[in-house]
């Protein structure tokens, strides 16, 4: 071949091949994986994870996909994908923060012919997935925390009602902050509560059967949602409401269900309620004293739509700042 013929055959560049990173949720079984992942790791020339002992691999291996436990550098990845090579690796719970730095090194001295980086998410958390993580951090703390682990219903009940009342002041507030923050706590109540009562030898539930619970009562009173009933105002959804629960606690008083343990504003303005949807009349007791004062205003607040607890909260937060001006 004469110069002229060899300086007319261009030459040919290395193709520098592929780089897959593959991420998987915890909170989704192991080997339900998108289609998308499936055909990157059927396509790949080498599979590669750093976690032996890593959830996927043993489904990954019985579908035929061979997997190199291995945890290679940037530079060593690099290399296993010259000439058009495509390499997956499943990434560890961490997200191969290490290698991906590297390859970001890599690339940032301009003098390596970088593969094709790719972030494939193989499954996808669904909304609610990190109630998941809740219920196994209870379970763990439950089981290892000297303080958590003797935990019972009633010593616990003092911090419902806390963490309710804090809830509440949040809403007042409008910190929207501090209610994100206070809606945790008092989901925190629920999940150690329903963890406790797995323990119980007699009459043991989970968070599952709370769950469930509450999503047959939500299904079932929502007919005009869930069934053929229709309701196109708040008062039609009310009556909706209130026929099946009727049904279902077969009560004998309206006065049934109501805790006598809340505060007595809206207690007066609970039983009030009751009374006024089952359209009964009843006088209220011709007793003087400011019980029966504080009584009858509970009862005209409910009448006009007015919460008096808040009202009286509202009253209470305005004293207070007035308090605090006077003392200067």
């Amino acid at each position: 071949m004469n110069a002229t013929s060899a300086e007319a055959t261009p030459a040919t560049t290395p193709t520098p091949g592929r780089i897959v990173l593959l991420t998987t949720s915890h909170r989704v079984a192991p080997g339900l994986l998108s289609w998308p992942a499936w055909q990157a790791l059927r396509a790949a020339d080498r599979v590669l994870c750093a976690d032996g002992t890593h959830p996927q691999l043993p489904y990954l291996r019985e579908a035929g996909i061979a997997v190199d436990e291995a945890s290679p550098a940037a530079q060593e990845l690099v290399d296993a994908c010259a000439g058009g090579r495509t390499v997956v690796v499943v990434a560890t719970g961490e997200g191969e923060p290490a290698l991906t730095d590297g390859l970001a090194r890599l690339a940032g001295t301009g003098r390596v012919d970088m593969p094709e980086l790719e972030l494939l998410p193989a499954s996808y958390d669904l909304p609610g997935a990190r109630l998941l993580d809740l219920v196994q951090v209870m379970d763990r703390i439950r089981a290892e925390c000297p303080w958590s682990s003797r935990q019972t219903h009633k010593g616990l009940a003092k911090y419902g009602i806390e963490e309710a009342y804090e809830l509440v002041e949040a809403i007042e507030e409008g910190d929207r902050d501090e209610l994100r923050e206070e809606l945790g706590d008092v989901l925190l109540q629920v999940v150690f509560h329903a963890r406790i009562a797995e323990e119980d030898l007699e009459a043991p539930f989970s968070i599952d059967d709370v769950a469930g619970g509450i999503v047959a009562k939500l299904i079932h009173r929502h007919p005009h949602v869930f069934g053929e009933e229709t309701a196109t105002t708040p008062e039609e959804v009310k009556e909706h409401w209130l026929r099946t629960k009727a049904v279902e606690k077969q009560r004998t008083s309206v006065t049934e269900g109501i805790p006598l343990g809340q505060p007595g504003l809206a207690l007066a303005a609970k039983l009030a309620s009751r009374a006024r949807t089952a359209n009964l009349d009843i006088p209220l007791p011709p007793v003087e004293g400011i019980g029966y004062d504080l009584l009858a205003l509970a009862v005209r607040a409910e009448s006009e739509g007015v919460d008096p607890e808040a009202a009286l909260r509202a009253a209470a937060r305005a004293y207070r700042d007035a308090i605090r001006e006077t003392e200067g």
